[in-house]
């Protein structure tokens, strides 16, 4: 199985910001170690005419020249830098070739990604593009998938998602995320389960089970899955109570729907914001092997 990954592509940010950066190597590095691991690669940023498919000409130059307001750069939560820019392209580059992997391996995977907070014309949470948003758009233009179906189980709901995609039937939207969460005006996405604080392993995976039925129902010919570890019980902003057992059934029933049904699996890794960054990168790297093993089977 193949894992892109876009650490190398450094984003500096000030001493004691909350993104826990850091992440994204230090998974990177478990898997290496790993012999069940995947195969490890870095992807081609995404091109101004693949990021145009989703977000404005105006937005497109102003992140790229660095003319955002005061104000938009508030809203994501990053200090501007050419580095900004250059990791976001290939954050969102490692969806894309996710996707293209997956329409031929089965199942593939971004190391970062997931960045659905995005709008096609500004950005917000700790998203500058919509990388799942850019890969459907574009896998469609050049006809790797007619139906699309992206699988959001990042704890914050995908309102930049279900924005771009609103009336467009050809992508369905599922996000299921803590209700009283981040963003607090939620977007209509085509199906939308808020869970109450507090949900534990088994409300949760009995609500994911209701939802898959009615994704599957879609007919995708492509999932984009984020599978944030956020939802985990110890993370400072999720606001739910899963395990990381808990976490792994989410990635299991998700991963056994679509290979039962045939259907190809792009996995970014969304959010997580756990105190102890080890706790993070355990449940990042257990979605990833897990995904690997999906694939040996479905070979």
């Amino acid at each position: 199985m193949l894992a892109f990954y876009t650490d190398c592509f450094v984003l500096p940010l000030p001493p004691r910001h909350r993104f826990p950066m850091e992440k994204y190597a230090r998974l990177r590095r478990v898997l290496a170690d790993r012999s069940d691991g995947p195969s490890l690669r870095i992807p081609p940023a995404a091109t101004d005419r693949q990021l145009l498919r989703v977000h404005t000409p105006d937005y497109l130059r102003r992140v790229v020249q660095g003319a955002l307001a005061a104000d938009e750069v508030r809203a994501i939560g990053f200090p501007w830098s050419p580095a900004l820019v250059e990791r976001s392209r290939r954050s969102t580059g490692a969806t894309l070739a996710a996707c293209a992997a997956a329409c031929r391996d089965g199942v593939a995977v971004n190391l970062a990604g997931g960045t659905h907070h995005a709008f096609a014309g500004q950005g917000a949470g700790f998203c500058v593009f919509n990388d799942a948003a850019v890969a459907a758009r574009d896998l469609q233009a050049v006809g790797l998938a007619e139906r699309v179906l992206i699988l959001d189980a990042d704890v914050h709901q995908g309102d930049g998602t279900a924005a771009i995609f609103a009336g467009d039937a050809s992508v369905f939207t599922f996000s299921i995320h803590g209700a009283e969460n981040y963003p607090f005006r939620k977007m209509s996405g085509d199906l939308d389960i808020g869970l109450p604080t507090g949900t534990d392993d088994e409300g949760y995976l009995a609500a994911l089970g209701g939802g898959l039925d009615a994704a599957l129902a879609f007919g995708p010919d492509l999932v984009i899955y984020l599978a944030g570890a956020d939802p985990y019980a110890g993370d400072r902003l999720g606001k739910l109570a899963l395990t990381q057992a808990g976490l792994a059934a989410r990635d299991r029933l998700v991963l056994e729907a679509f290979r039962s049904a045939g259907v190809p699996v792009a996995i970014a890794m969304a959010g997580g914001y756990c105190p102890e960054v080890e706790r993070i990168v355990e449940i990042h790297a257990q979605t990833v092997l897990l995904a690997a093993e999906y694939q040996n089977v479905a070979g």
